[in-house]
């Protein structure tokens, strides 16, 4: 991991985004890539004189507030590279990210109830759906300096595979331990064990060739997926919830509907998100 993308609102959100990127940075050596993203119009941009002379006020007010908020202690002796971009764009995000071969996105949200700046409700699942590299969600200011513990949730569709190669790559960055777990759902979803077990075996098969997470792997039952995901998160002491998404096309067949963002927004801890 070597640059880490944050984008900041000066929201409280934001700030433990930017701590929660600082800690990984320090561990990884890697440059946080600070952007912020300016709400002027075209209009603005492209009027004349009086209006360009107003848009360069708001610029350099920006960007005399974006150098105080990133005047954080815990910031020395960091790379931090400060990025102003003209509209919030969220598609911007990631182009970003492809400019710079940045390896991580990490951002605050408040989560259900949203934040009242830049950030707000479904505006965490746009950049999610953007977002070609992983994305890390952030709730609460970081208590943890590590992620020892993650849960990658799966339908273990052939679909799955690739983001589950990436998020096993992220773990294996992040030094954690990954378990896996398969959220078996009553009604016409519903499995037998043997079901269950068999898509499993296929799909670690196409994954990596061999069964060696097989022992990894937890199969619960619940009414739904975020509670089968968010129960055995608390029951083994997770530190960080994966799940894997289409992008701009939704999320995988078992992310359904709004199952990812109530995922992302419901959930007490940290969320990565991972594109197939």
């Amino acid at each position: 991991m070597k640059k880490i993308i944050v984008p900041i609102d000066f929201s409280e959100y934001s700030e433990y985004a930017l701590e929660t990127a600082a800690i990984l940075a320090k561990k990884n050596h890697a440059e946080i890539l600070a952007l912020h993203m300016l709400e002027l119009s075209e209009a603005i941009l492209t009027k004349g004189s009086d209006s360009q002379m107003e848009s360069l006020f708001f610029m350099k007010l920006a960007e005399k507030r974006f150098n105080e908020f990133l005047d954080k202690a815990y910031l020395d002796n960091i790379k931090v590279t400060p990025i102003v971009k003209h509209f919030k764009v969220f598609s911007e995000v990631n182009e970003v990210a492809k400019e710079n071969q940045a390896d991580l996105v990490v951002m605050g949200s408040q989560g259900s109830s949203g934040i009242k700046e830049y950030f707000v409700g479904s505006n965490t699942e746009k950049v999610v759906r953007y977002s070609d590299i992983p994305v890390l969600v952030i709730k609460h200011n970081p208590i943890l300096t590590e992620f020892e513990t993650i849960v990658f949730a799966s339908d273990f569709s052939d679909d799955a595979v690739s983001a589950y190669l990436k998020a096993k790559d992220m773990c294996n960055t992040l030094q954690a331990n990954m378990n896996l777990v398969y959220v078996n759902l009553p009604g016409e979803s519903f499995k037998s064990t043997a079901e269950m077990e068999g898509k499993v075996v296929n799909f670690l098969k196409k994954a990596e060739g061999n069964l060696e997470s097989l022992s990894k792997v937890t199969y619960v039952s619940d009414y739904t997926v975020e509670q089968g995901i968010s129960n055995f998160a608390n029951l083994i002491g997770a530190d960080l919830v994966a799940v894997a998404t289409h992008g701009r096309k939704g999320i995988a067949h078992f992310f359904e509907g709004s199952i990812s963002e109530d995922v992302a927004n419901h959930s007490t801890l940290p969320v990565m998100t991972f594109k197939i």
